[in-house]
């Protein structure tokens, strides 16, 4: 059997690259390098193998938030947690966890199957709302994921939409968060390996201020704050009524403002669910008699506060409310 072998330094991360090709094998085959690391592939196809040196003197953390941004292939925590789950990322040669302690000095290694690119390319236009070299924000239409095995997803339109990073640590362009399928607002993305650990790292700290529009049913209170917990885990959301209209099949229909403080699954719409005031065309949070078909779901993600994680200025970017809502409130 013989073997093609690249190697590629990234001058900043410290991350080797190995591209092994096999050229004929009729066996599983095994291949070594001088890291620690075991590669085994049953088939004759491309594998792609990652190395990390971790810098010394460190201070100690789990795998799961030093591991991202790290890789070339792995920009995102969920594929993080996605490869540690399929046993693809070793450290100092034995399989790692997410609940890994990294205390400096260690040899991770990303090893898994080339993905093969999609044949044909997605063509969809994405609003770009903000774009420098480090990152960028676009407009998210109802009716895509962010992410997934789906062929349309907003991952797989970011390329052709934004302008490519001419800086070193350039990688595909990744969203940093997610919005629900029917969901519309701001997706914030990262174009470079610094930058997506940066703004992940921020989304933990909850220092980026995020702003909803939603329309809800029913008489609300002017103000307040929603603490009930979400899947066991503590959450926090605050509303404030900006507009309420009287309606004949609803009663009355509310355009609150929301600020979440925490970032669980479905947030926004369990929190006023629980309240006694759903979002209107929301399917899975609803009252009898009262599910609004045919009109999409009245939850808007409206602007992003932050301070850049690389030039450090003050960013604030806004997505003006969709067409519909402005149908109700005048």
């Amino acid at each position: 059997m013989f073997l093609s072998i690249y190697w590629f330094k990234n001058e900043f991360s410290k991350t080797v690259l190995l591209l092994i090709v096999p050229q004929q094998s009729n066996n599983p085959t095994i291949q070594q390098s001088n890291n620690p690391t075991i590669q085994q592939s049953n088939n004759p196809t491309i594998q792609q193998s990652e190395t990390h040196i971790v810098p010394n003197h460190i201070s100690p953390q789990r795998l799961q938030e030093y591991g991202v941004g790290i890789f070339e292939t792995i920009t995102s925590k969920s594929a993080l947690k996605k490869a540690l789950k399929k046993n693809y990322i070793t450290v100092n040669g034995s399989l790692s966890t997410t609940a890994t302690i990294i205390t400096g000095g260690e040899h991770i290694v990303l090893s898994i199957p080339e993905e093969s690119k999609p044949k044909k390319q997605l063509i969809f236009p994405l609003k770009v709302l903000f774009e420098d070299e480090y990152l960028a924000a676009i407009h998210k239409p109802a009716g895509i994921e962010v992410s997934g095995n789906k062929f349309k997803t907003i991952v797989n339109a970011l390329s052709q939409n934004l302008r490519p990073s001419s800086l070193k640590d350039a990688t595909t362009p990744q969203p940093v968060h997610r919005l629900d399928y029917a969901t519309t607002g701001i997706i914030l993305v990262g174009k470079t390996k610094n930058s997506i650990r940066l703004l992940n790292q921020m989304f933990e700290e909850k220092v980026i201020a995020k702003t909803y529009y939603a329309v809800t049913i029913g008489n609300m209170e002017a103000s307040g704050a929603i603490t009930s917990e979400i899947d066991g885990k503590p959450s926090q959301s605050y509303f404030k009524v900006v507009q309420s209209v009287t309606s004949d099949r609803f009663g009355q229909l509310n355009l609150v403002k929301l600020t979440p403080k925490t970032g669980r699954r479905h947030q926004l719409r369990k929190h006023l669910f629980a309240l006694g005031n759903p979002i209107l065309g929301d399917r899975d949070y609803f009252l009898e008699g009262l599910l609004l078909k045919g009109k999409g779901l009245y939850l808007h993600a409206y602007a992003l506060e932050f301070v850049h994680p690389l030039n450090k200025e003050k960013i604030c970017i806004v997505d003006e409310l969709p067409k519909k809502f402005g149908k109700i409130f005048t």
